[in-house]
């Protein structure tokens, strides 16, 4: 009995030293881990994000909007004259010259009317004249000089009637373009004030553009532009003419850009596009991904600043391309979050890891 006693006494002391033992290494071990440096604790639980430096760059600050093309001038011809039509020298579409004939009307009996006054008038010239030689010689008094002289007015004035009456049946164009409308038909009878005609003058043409009251003041009469057809083509304008006065209903203010167009190849009522340069700032070239939202709802980007610490900063879409958007705004140099930025926050110590540095622009 009693050597059972000491064999379970050795067992328990030696399971008790082995217990002690290990917690001693324990506390040995864990010693050894609080000696670290705190700063190198830090260190490893920073947050790591991606950055890229970018070096702002100079860009023509541009206005884009859509227009619309219109024609410098629009006329309707009328008759002037009542009468018959005799001829149409134009089809619809024809290009004329200043000057060229578009309808004639019939002189019907103007011609004879035309003799006539002629020969009133010769009538009226030589009565005056033997009035004028009789009153020279007092047998004649200054009172029936002075009506001879009134019916010679009178009949010299109803000849440039008549004269100007058959310049009318002649109806030409009144400056370069194209026959838009032919109202008139062969045969047709007009009176005046009657449209017979409608010529469009496309050189140059007109774009319209609806700029709004924020950006106005920068549009400049003289400025260029950039139009920018429904097929395409880009063709180079001047602003010609700046409203001052806005539409009551979009509270925008007309600007008109002039096109050269000799050959009419632009027609009117085309949708464009048009960009307007305003100023040159400095900008820089992202891409969309990286954009992000402040605690309020603001549009930004996330960048890395002094000791390492995340800012926020609101930006300014200057131009949205297809190879990227370029914002203003932002520091002329800036180390941008690309990578990370929805998992810090402002004010966040993080880890920066650089990518290759491009100059002005980020993928």
């Amino acid at each position: 009995m009693k050597s059972s006693y000491v064999i379970a006494a050795v067992v328990a002391l030696s399971v008790t030293v082995w217990i002690v033992s290990g917690q001693i290494g324990e506390t040995r071990s864990t010693e050894g881990v609080s000696t670290m440096p705190a700063q190198a604790q830090a260190e490893e639980v920073l947050p790591r994000v991606r950055v890229r430096e970018l070096v702002a760059q100079e860009r023509v600050n541009e206005l884009k909007l859509f227009g619309r093309t219109e024609a410098e001038r629009t006329v309707d011809l009328m008759a002037e004259t009542s009468g018959r039509v005799a001829s149409i020298e134009v089809e619809k579409g024809d290009r004329v010259k200043k000057g060229d004939v578009i309808v004639r009307i019939a002189m019907d009996d103007r011609p004879f009317r035309l003799a006539e006054a002629e020969a009133l008038v010769e009538q009226r010239r030589i009565a005056y004249q033997a009035a004028q030689a009789l009153s020279e010689k007092a047998y004649r008094s200054k009172v029936n000089l002075a009506g001879s002289k009134a019916e010679l007015e009178a009949a010299k004035a109803a000849l440039e009637r008549i004269r100007v009456d058959i310049e009318r049946c002649t109806i030409r164009a009144p400056f370069d373009g194209v026959i838009d409308e032919k109202p008139a038909e062969l045969g047709y009878f007009v009176d005046v004030g009657n449209s017979v005609a409608r010529v469009i003058d496309l050189d140059p043409i007109l774009v319209v553009g609806e700029v709004s009251e924020r950006h106005i003041a920068d549009v400049k009469v003289g400025s260029l532009a950039i139009v920018r057809l429904i097929t395409g083509e880009e063709v180079g304008g001047t602003i010609r003419y700046v409203s001052k006065v806005a539409s009551p209903i979009t509270r925008t203010f007309r600007v008109d850009i002039e096109v050269d167009n000799p050959k009419g190849t632009i027609s009117e009522g085309l949708t464009t596009e048009l960009r307007l340069p305003l100023n040159r700032v400095k900008a820089h070239k992202i891409s969309p991904a990286v954009l992000t939202l402040s605690d309020k709802g603001v549009i930004g980007v996330k960048a890395v600043g002094q000791e390492d610490v995340v800012e926020f900063h609101p930006i300014r879409v200057i131009a949205d391309t297809p190879e990227g958007i370029w914002l203003g705004g932002l520091p002329d140099r800036i180390r941008l979050i690309t990578v990370g930025q929805e998992y810090v926050k402002t004010g966040q110590r993080v880890q920066p890891v650089p990518e290759l540095e491009i100059r002005g622009e980020a993928s």
